[in-house]
């Protein structure tokens, strides 16, 4: 594939005055470790449902882990540094932007927040260093989208607190070194740090799945789990702590899709260049310079939201609502987007020499994920009418 279709975005969006030097030098390392470690091996990894965990330092000599904290041993990159390096990583393979996600966006963000200055000290730096992985343990099997529901339990019994239950759907959970896990306790729901290898953790990976094939989800069982008292982050209490981790996660998935969307119009592009029909190339028919308009407003579109959560932002005054409103147009745009490529591109759209397929199972996946459509739709709803509907 040629470099035209990327060219003829980022030309028509002209973003110049938008972007800054440090927000595209954080772009590029995150491109080039796309390019050189994910795009030669995903659409072989995807087939044979593999995770290459051999190239995760990659990820931490680069700096990428936790990048936009503020905190021990991270980089402090500015939100749009941050939704710039997801993009470009997504387009690589929503797996991996997923991996950046679960480690930075909620396992450091939910230390960073709301644990001890001991567990900020000691934990962040490492994982940061890419020396300890983590995972977030919120969702449980019969919960899903309301985690008000949490059956999860942790109770005191002397100096050690001890957890019961299940969760589903975790990424990372069977490497990781540290579970963030949310139970339901005497105060409220609370963060634990739990060590998976704990005696009582056992983590299963989900298999035969159709979406998401490169990357690590699985259900955890927790049985009698005993954890010193120092295990709980001491400033969580009430949903409202794992819930706005889940925000940081939407925020990035919001810029993530866009990358995506990105990737697939340049495709489109080159494609009906050089795709000849009825004796012209495609680019030449009035309806395909009107599915690749429809698709450019979209991305604009995308582009433009994200771009507008990212300075609300950086002055801290970002709202859940716009955060959702960024979320379901986002996802639903790129997922727009991928379908009218894999029709602009035939039969050749089902099959691994484009990402395009790939890119639209994954992207079912992230519809699903940290919010569906419905939740995303009421928490908009609750905004605009101030009643909940939940």
């Amino acid at each position: 594939m040629t470099t035209t279709g990327f060219a003829a975005v980022d030309r028509l969006l002209d973003l110049d005055d938008r972007v800054s030097p440090e927000d595209r030098a954080w772009e590029q390392k995150a491109v080039r470790l796309t390019a050189d470690l994910i795009r030669p091996h995903i659409e072989d990894d995807f087939e044979a449902a593999h995770f290459r965990a051999e190239i995760l330092p990659a990820f931490a000599e680069a700096g990428l882990l936790g990048m936009h904290l503020n905190a021990p041993g991270c980089a402090g990159a500015g939100p749009i540094s941050y939704g710039l390096v997801c993009a470009a990583i997504e387009a690589g393979d929503s797996g991996w932007r997923t991996f950046v996600s679960v480690q930075g966006s909620l396992a450091m963000t939910a230390i960073d927040r709301f644990g001890s200055e001991h567990q900020r000290q000691t934990l962040l730096p490492e994982m940061a260093a890419g020396r300890m992985l983590g995972c977030f343990a919120l969702t449980e099997p019969a919960g899903g989208s309301d985690p008000g529901a949490m059956t999860t339990t942790a109770v005191r019994d002397g100096d050690e607190w001890v957890l019961n239950g299940a969760k589903r759907w975790i990424g990372l959970a069977t490497i990781a070194d540290i579970a963030i896990v949310w139970a339901r306790t005497d105060d409220g729901v609370r963060g634990f740090v739990v060590p998976t290898d704990t005696q009582g953790f056992t983590a299963t990976p989900i298999t035969q799945k159709h979406a998401m094939r490169a990357s690590i989800q699985c259900e955890i069982d927790l049985v009698d789990v005993r954890l010193p008292t120092d295990a709980v982050l001491e400033r969580s209490r009430g949903l409202s702590a794992p819930l706005s981790c889940l925000n940081e996660a939407r925020f990035g998935i919001s810029w993530g899709v866009m990358g995506i969307a990105r990737e697939c119009l340049a495709i489109g592009i080159d494609y009906a260049l050089e795709r000849q029909s009825f004796g012209s190339a495609l680019a030449g028919k009035q309806l395909v310079q009107a599915r690749l308009a429809e698709m450019m407003v979209g991305y604009q579109n995308g582009m433009l939201t994200a771009l507008h959560i990212a300075d609300r932002k950086a002055a801290g005054v970002l709202q859940p609502a716009q955060i959702s409103i960024a979320k379901l147009n986002n996802v639903r745009t790129a997922i727009a987007i991928a379908q009218s490529t894999r029709e602009l591109l035939a039969g050749d759209g089902v099959t691994g020499l484009h990402p395009v397929m790939r890119h639209m199972a994954n992207l079912e996946a992230v519809r699903t994920y940290e919010g569906t459509d419905d939740i995303h739709a009421l928490t908009i709803g609750r905004a605009l009418t101030g009643v909940s509907a939940f």
